[in-house]
């Protein structure tokens, strides 16, 4: 998994290189370096020839500070350091809450937005679809499995946005029950944690709401399609055979050779929330993740774009990894 990282690390390294996208950044680092220090020798320096000549030296200095004297190759090592550190200059399009255009301070700012939306809609699918998929593969053929499986078959193909707007409608304009979007009411100047944290979940309700009836369907058939497969394998047979209790067949065989699948889409699905969800958070007015990739492509915010690629790829590998270890717990075969 470290070498897929660094993998991924190198490629991009190249091919930032050989596109220019890696001069585009430098230079963007260095032009807003210069801004910076011009205001600065604004303040001193009152001869406008002579302060044209001053930012024109620092402009030479720093040109050679980041190595954009020389091939792109030659660069290849710092670029896949100011990656892995996020230290990819400034954004141009988008400021953090606090006013920075800091790439690294943006992330930080929308990430646990993501997390608190997409994440916690997953896991709650995720869980749910779990329970319900075990509930109705135990009960192949009957009325209830029948329309289980329709349900889920709906949920699955149900458009998110085209959702969201029709509990948008209701829910907000027809009930006023929730509010439109956004992640807190505005004009809310209290300071009381609780009061926030209540606004908060009110904001929350509609999103993941919207998220759940999506994603939940999709989760039902996959654990119901996975149990369903394994209840067919030779040795859940030999156990009914031997006469063995139901609810041993299904704790010790069926969801211990069930539980590796499940969890790897469940991780995966986890780590993959991290993303965002960018027509739910626009729609909800949500300033996740995804919402921020989506305006970093409009916008051909380079430093952005390279930072999110990344930390999708580390959040992946580290997903990876985890799965890596739980097999070994779950599975004694993997030891072997």
């Amino acid at each position: 998994m470290i070498a897929v990282l660094y993998g991924v690390l190198i490629l991009t390294g190249v091919i930032i290189g050989v596109t220019g996208l890696s001069d585009i950044v430098l230079y963007n680092i260095v032009d807003e370096r210069l801004r910076i220090v011009k205001q600065q020798l604004a303040i001193k320096i009152k001869d406008p020839e002579q302060l044209n000549r001053a930012v024109e030296e620092l402009k030479q200095e720093f040109i050679r500070a980041y190595d954009l004297d020389k091939p792109w190759y030659a660069r290849i090592p710092r670029v896949i350091y100011q990656i892995m550190i996020l230290d990819l200059g400034t954004s141009r399009s988008t400021l953090s809450f606090s006013g920075s255009n800091k790439v690294v301070d943006i992330i930080l700012e929308r990430l646990p937005n993501t997390v608190l939306m997409v994440t916690t809609a997953v896991l709650i699918s995720s869980l749910v679809g779990l329970v319900v998929g075990l509930w109705s593969a135990s009960r192949v053929g009957s009325f209830l499995d029948r329309s289980t499986s329709l349900i889920s078959a709906i949920s699955y193909s149900l458009p998110t946005w085209w959702f969201g707007m029709v509990v948008i409608l209701i829910f907000a304009y027809e009930l006023r029950l929730f509010p439109s979007g956004g992640m807190t009411t505005p004009g809310l100047t209290t300071t009381d944690p609780i009061t926030r944290f209540l606004d908060l979940l009110w904001h929350l309700f509609l999103p993941v709401l919207t998220l759940f009836v999506a994603l939940v369907g999709s989760w039902i058939y996959v654990t119901r399609s996975i149990v369903i497969s394994i209840t067919k394998e030779d040795f859940i047979v030999v156990g009914r055979a031997k006469g063995l209790p139901e609810r041993v067949i299904r704790n010790r065989y069926l969801l211990r050779n069930s539980a590796p699948p499940i969890l790897t889409n469940m991780i995966l699905g986890l780590a993959g929330s991290i993303t965002g969800a960018i027509l739910t958070e626009a729609i909800f007015n949500w300033p996740g993740m995804g919402s921020l990739y989506y305006n970093a492509i409009l916008s051909a915010d380079i430093n952005m774009i390279l930072a999110l690629t990344y930390i999708y790829t580390l959040v992946y590998v580290v997903a990876r990894f985890i799965l890596e270890i739980l097999y070994v717990v779950l599975d004694p075969r993997v030891r072997y």
